[in-house]
């Protein structure tokens, strides 16, 4: 007979209520929640004080890619096993098919990889450089494939850029098929404009990296996408939100009837553009911030954390794209724009989300679950075999103790990266327990069975009912 495990009196927290009980996983589902008391022979690992999470779900993370003549800090082995010591059991990695590329052989070479390499469950979006009729030719396979999600930019010109054209025909062809489409929104043709005009004046400094990607750009964009899209009703979702001004051009689509969903980053709700410093700074510094879009305003903050907590904001990911800080963003030293762009944060979402979020009454612990887990395991096509504790589901459970203290250092992270952009914050909360389809991979703060066993996912198209 297969033994089972009691996690014993915690606070299970689903999208619309906490239950006080506790959760019996039998091999790798959850067989029951509620009030239960132990087996005979059964394991039962005590809770009291601590909540029980779904597992979390990272929406945006960029593993082992090649970029500006550099391949990011963590890869599939490094960036999955930071993901796994922070609570999140499920990572959605973005394939990057590069011009003249099949989807196909862009799949295959992120297979080789992530396949067997990494610590949790992972899935793919299809991130596309350009649009035309030969790719278009292979979505309905990549849809079949169980990759439902894909991603365009309205940034980076002559690298990656589409237009309101491509825009179009791409909606189109994907929501023929029910798949979605998230769109990183900036005006690229505007940006070009103002990096070469900082250029040509001799502000090379990683303060002017903000400067030329003003806060402007990514509500037109935003504007713009939902113009082409009132056309076609299509899904789609805009990624990595910065703004105070994209998240009402959101809700302006909203009231003309555009169905735009959101997913913003832990750097857009707790790091500004202060970070940057001044024109005349000569520390070099900054460039541990310099991403795209780039950190915006305190006001800005705001208004996306009441975004998330009234449900016009659905997830959060981190766009994690590490690139260390000696050697890597040192590319850039005598021109910004040479500064390859991102930063690491894959460890840190769960419990910056908690602290920031929950602790500091942002929002309840209700929200932070569909935040962290359920909205993106149902619009990503992953639910309920994830993000949900209920008997059937895959028993990815992670224990959050409420009254854990704790101060964020580089040092003591996962991530293989030389520096965090929250180094030296103050946190509620800690990461007790994860376990992932059953296994207790960490315990008591500790990552206990180090192993890359984590799984493939196929994804079944999204479900829109989400809030």
């Amino acid at each position: 007979m297969e033994k089972t495990v009691l996690l014993k009196d915690g606070y299970i927290v689903l999208p619309d209520q906490t239950l006080t009980g506790s959760i019996r996983i039998k091999g790798e589902v959850i067989e029951a929640i509620g009030d239960l008391s132990p087996q005979e022979g059964e394991t039962v690992i005590e809770c009291a004080g601590c909540y029980f999470l779904p597992g979390g779900i990272e929406t945006h993370t960029h593993l082992q890619l090649e970029s500006m003549g550099t391949v990011t800090a963590d890869d599939f082995q490094s960036g999955t096993r930071a993901a796994l010591a922070g609570g999140t059991t499920t990572v959605l990695d973005f394939v990057s098919q590069e011009q003249g590329e099949t989807m196909a052989h862009a799949l295959e070479r992120w297979h080789g990889k992530a396949d067997g390499n990494c610590s949790i469950d992972y899935g793919f979006h299809m991130g596309l450089s350009e649009w035309n009729e030969d790719l278009k030719g292979e979505i309905a396979s990549i849809v079949e494939g169980g990759i439902t999600s894909f991603k365009a930019y309205m940034a980076y010109k002559d690298r990656m850029m589409v237009q309101e054209d491509e825009i179009y025909d791409l909606l189109e062809a994907s929501d023929r098929l029910g798949a979605t489409v998230g769109f990183h929104c900036e005006n690229g043709l505007l940006i070009d404009v103002l990096v070469k005009r900082e250029r040509a004046l001799g502000h090379l400094s990683p303060y002017y990296h903000q400067i030329t990607r003003p806060d402007e750009f990514e509500e037109e964009a935003i504007v713009r996408l939902g113009t082409v899209n009132q056309l076609l009703h299509a899904n789609h979702h805009v990624v990595h939100l910065s703004t105070a001004r994209g998240l009402s051009a959101i809700n302006r689509l909203r009231d003309r009837g555009v169905r735009t969903i959101a997913e913003t980053c832990p750097q857009y709700l707790l790091l500004d553009s202060s970070r940057y410093g001044t024109p005349a700074s000569e520390s070099f510094e900054a460039a541990k911030f310099i991403m795209s879009p780039p950190l915006r305003e305190r006001r800005d903050q705001e208004a996306l954390w009441q975004g998330l907590a009234d449900g016009e904001i659905q997830f959060v990911g981190t766009d994690h794209c590490s690139f260390n800080f000696k050697g890597q963003k040192e590319m850039g030293r005598k021109d910004f724009s040479k500064i390859p762009n991102g930063a690491p944060g894959i460890e840190l979402r769960m419990i910056l989300l908690y602290s920031f979020g929950v602790d500091r009454g942002r929002m309840d612990i209700n929200r932070f679950s569909e935040v962290t887990s359920t909205n993106a395991a149902k619009y990503f096509g992953l639910y309920p075999k994830k993000g949900i504790l209920q008997a059937g589901s895959d028993a990815d459970i992670v224990i959050l103790d409420p009254r854990a203290e704790w101060t964020v250092s580089s040092a003591a992270l996962h991530e293989n990266c030389d520096y965090t952009p929250y180094e030296g914050f103050s946190l509620k909360g800690k990461i007790r327990d994860v376990f992932l389809r059953g296994r207790r991979k960490v315990a008591s703060g500790s990552i206990v069975i180090d192993e890359r066993d984590g799984r493939y996912l196929k994804r079944d198209l999204p479900f829109m009912d989400i809030r």
